[in-house]
């Protein structure tokens, strides 16, 4: 559906965005603290996305997923560093699936220091898949009202079959003898 004029294009400025550049191994390893540190914006960002059905008027909520990462790991650096890089380093060198069995250790003195400085637990096994509801300040958006199709016209009645057809009216109507 090609655009016109009159519809609203974001300028390149407005979606150009820092990125994290992190390598799978950090996303891997940060993933529970940092999903359960951004959660609420996160979740923010999901319910505008299903309700609007239009990313652009998500922009800023998808922007400020973006700068919660960034805070999270900020927040890592300063405080958990050599913790989450000697976590991190066992992952990514468990093997191809990085795999967390053989990083329990590890893990847990990373775990121990969020819980120190960022007071935040390591979400319990099946946090996110968990139904959770999340309260907003957003507005609900406008829906536009839903139009009806015209209405199908009456099915004819039995006497209305049992006359006979005209077949100057209809002319592909042909009896068969």
């Amino acid at each position: 559906m090609p655009y016109t004029n009159q519809e609203y294009l974001p300028s390149y400025e407005e979606l150009t965005v820092p990125e994290l550049e992190v390598t799978s191994a950090v996303f891997r390893s940060a993933a529970h603290h940092l999903g359960k540190y951004c959660d609420n914006v996160c979740k923010e960002f999901m319910l505008c996305r299903s309700e609007e059905n239009d990313p652009r008027k998500c922009l800023n909520e998808g922007k400020a997923v973006t700068r919660c990462g960034f805070e999270f790991f900020g927040k890592v650096k300063k405080h958990c560093y050599a913790e989450f890089n000697q976590y991190m380093q066992c992952v990514d060198h468990s093997g191809r699936l990085m795999d967390f069995k053989g990083c329990r250790k590890t893990q847990a003195t990373y775990d121990n220091c969020i819980k120190q400085y960022l007071g935040q637990d390591r979400p319990e096994l099946g946090y996110f898949s968990k139904v959770r509801l999340h309260n907003t300040s957003r507005p609900r958006p406008v829906l536009a009202p839903h139009e009806l199709p015209e209405r199908v016209p009456d099915p004819p009645s039995p006497e209305e079959l049992r006359k006979p057809t005209d077949k100057l009216k209809n002319p592909h109507l042909t009896a068969v003898i």
